[in-house]
């Protein structure tokens, strides 16, 4: 089923799905005090969410907004932790005995040149390593995500009399290389903070109304890698090719041969993706280069189609190299770079938490949730090497009032997370809601830890 006739059935199912859930396991004047928290920094945060969007850093290159969480966290009380991968953070709030209980925000913007309107849009360029600039924009929400890691902060010390445990908050650097979360673990991030039980994470999503909420069960996000495959051929000039082995043809050839690999390689019910998203090889005319790149990102649900298409690309590449006579010394290379497992929603857990978002936000926010996405979220790989530890994804309304409504009538879209025109419609809404609903989550994890 495509993405657009997914999300056609989910909003269908999504009434009947909501009206079979229980009632929050929070009390409700927790729940109410909770909202109004969230209310109340509505201007703050959205100030905050403002300067991000403005202001948008890069990858591990997030000096400046690490630097304003880190500020915002010690002064609330926070015990907070920066430079965990370069700009990384996170933030320790010990409340008594309890579950370790954590939340993770990635900051990093992309490469993105905006086109939004609006009147804070992005005119941030960076000059990258090999001296070239590149336009920066918020392109993905995570400036909304940074402002609600610290409205949650907020709300989680002011209720620090409702629950016991510890609270770990997780500003993360480089989710878009799918390789933020793995380097802060091997930077030490259980160095300095507890391991926790459960980990939630949210994002924000245009197809959904701001002030909207979804946590569906099942599949959410694929599992990802990024792999460069380097060749070496033998160089020379562009007018006796037979005295060279050429990396631009070998890689030509490997840019075909992937393409079947899915095709005769994945059985058709398992979702998987192929992508070669850029060839550096060569730089005129006339001249055969002696090296070329690939660089390739995977998308997969299953340990075994990624391990399958992995053997494929090995086997096609060395194939290649062998047919054009590349010597031994000189065989193709791959280095695996982001890696991420899929994100996938326990349904016990999933059904738990929107019982617990219908008492915070009322049935009529909580939405059904997008279908299985091939795109991909590292946050999961925090706690990838803990045994136990469970996960929790929550999807983020972040559209007009009637987008819902447009899209059944229409079939059209807002522009989406990554494009150059994606902007979140009431922003101040969106992060009071994300908030509201993820504090709630919070102390229901303390709550129900505390319980068992």
């Amino acid at each position: 089923m495509s993405f657009i006739n997914g999300l056609r059935s989910s909003l269908l199912a999504g009434a009947v799905m909501a009206c079979g859930l229980a009632q929050a396991a929070i009390p409700t004047s927790l729940s109410e005090k909770v909202g109004k928290l969230a209310a109340d920094q509505q201007p703050e945060l959205e100030k905050v969410f403002r300067q991000l969007h403005a202001n948008p850093e890069l990858a591990f290159d997030l000096h400046d907004t690490s630097a304003l969480v880190a500020k915002r966290l010690k002064k609330l009380g926070y015990q907070v932790h920066t430079g965990i991968a370069e700009t990384g953070l996170a933030a320790v709030l010990k409340n008594g005995d309890g579950p370790v209980i954590m939340f993770r925000s990635d900051m990093d913007a992309l490469p993105v040149k905006e086109e939004s309107g609006l009147s804070y849009a992005s005119k941030k360029q960076v000059e990258l390593d090999d001296g070239s600039t590149r336009y920066v924009s918020h392109a993905c929400g995570h400036d909304s995500h940074t402002a609600w890691l610290l409205g949650i902060a907020k709300v989680m010390m002011e209720t620090r009399d409702a629950w016991s445990g510890t609270l770990v908050l997780v500003g993360q650097p480089a989710e878009e290389l799918i390789a933020g979360a793995q380097a802060m673990v091997d930077d030490g991030l259980y160095d300095k903070v507890p391991k926790p039980s459960l980990l939630i994470s949210a994002h924000v999503y245009p197809v959904w109304p701001a002030g909207t909420v979804a946590v569906k069960a099942g599949r959410r996000m694929a599992g990802s890698d990024q792999l460069d495959v380097h060749l070496t051929g033998i160089g020379g000039h562009g007018s006796r090719p037979e005295g060279t082995i050429d990396p631009v043809v070998m890689g030509a050839r490997a840019v075909m041969a992937y393409q079947t690999i899915v095709s005769r390689n994945i059985p058709a019910q398992d979702p998987a993706v192929l992508t070669v998203g850029a060839m550096q090889v060569g730089e005129t005319h006339n001249v055969i280069p002696e090296t070329g790149t690939l660089k390739l990102n995977l998308r997969w649900f299953d340990k075994g189609v990624r391990q399958t298409m992995l053997d494929a690309i090995e086997r096609e590449t060395q194939g290649i190299a062998v047919a054009a006579g590349v010597p031994e010394e000189r065989k193709p290379t791959i280095t695996m770079l982001g890696y991420a497992e899929p994100v996938i929603n326990e349904p016990a857990l999933a059904e738990k938490a929107n019982a617990t978002l219908v008492g915070a936000l009322g049935k009529k926010r909580i939405m059904p949730g997008i279908p299985p996405v091939m795109g991909s979220e590292d946050f999961p790989m925090l706690v990838a090497g803990i045994d136990d530890a469970e996960t929790l994804f929550v999807e983020v309304g972040g559209g007009a009032p009637d987008v819902m409504k447009k899209y059944m009538s229409t079939g059209e879209l807002p522009p989406l997370n990554h494009n150059p025109k994606f902007r979140i419609e009431n922003p101040g809404l969106v992060i009071t809601t994300a908030v509201q609903a993820n504090s709630a989550l919070l102390l229901d994890a303390f709550l129900a830890g505390n319980a068992d």
